[in-house]
C-alpha cells in the first residue's frame, strides 16, 4: 500500500457565498425580531408607569375624604399631566332608613391622561361614611 502524496481532490473548505448571505439573512431577520421585543416591552413598561402614577394620585386623592359630607363631592382638577375627576353619590343600603345607621356615599375618581396618541383612564371607587351633622346643626 502506498500514499499518494499528491494534492486531495474533493470540495475545497471553507463557506460558500451563497451560505455566507443565507447567515447574514438569518441573522438579520432574529435581529429585527429582537429590536421590535425590545421596543415593545419598552412601551408596555411606559405605560405601566403611567398607570401606575394614575394609580397613586386616585388613592392619595382617596385618602383625603375620611368621610363624605351630606351634600356630596364634586371636584374637578389636575395634577402632572392627569386630569382627574371626584364625585360622590349616595350609597343605598337596607339600613338607611333606620335613624341611627350610618349612610354611604360612594366616591368615584376618574383619572385620564394622554400616552402617545391615546388616552388612557383610571377609575377607583369605594364606600365612605357620611358625616352627619351634629345636635343644633354644626358639622
Amino acid at each position: 500500500m502506498s500514499l499518494s502524496s499528491g494534492p486531495i481532490r474533493g470540495r475545497a473548505q471553507g463557506f460558500s457565498l451563497l451560505e455566507i448571505l443565507v447567515a447574514f439573512a438569518i441573522m438579520a431577520i432574529a435581529l429585527g425580531m429582537l429590536y421590535r421585543v425590545m421596543g415593545n416591552n419598552a412601551r408596555h413598561t411606559g405605560q405601566l408607569a403611567g398607570q401606575e402614577r394614575a394609580i397613586v394620585l386616585a388613592q392619595s386623592l382617596l385618602a383625603a375624604y375620611q368621610v363624605v359630607p351630606a351634600e356630596g363631592v364634586q371636584a374637578t382638577g389636575e395634577t402632572a399631566g392627569y386630569s382627574w375627576a371626584l364625585q360622590s353619590t349616595p350609597y343605598a343600603t337596607p339600613a338607611n332608613n333606620e335613624a341611627r345607621a350610618a349612610r354611604l356615599q360612594e366616591l368615584r375618581i376618574t383619572i385620564q391622561w394622554a400616552d402617545g396618541n391615546n388616552q388612557r383612564s383610571y377609575t377607583l371607587a369605594s364606600l365612605r361614611p357620611e358625616r352627619r351633622p351634629l345636635p343644633g346643626g354644626r358639622l
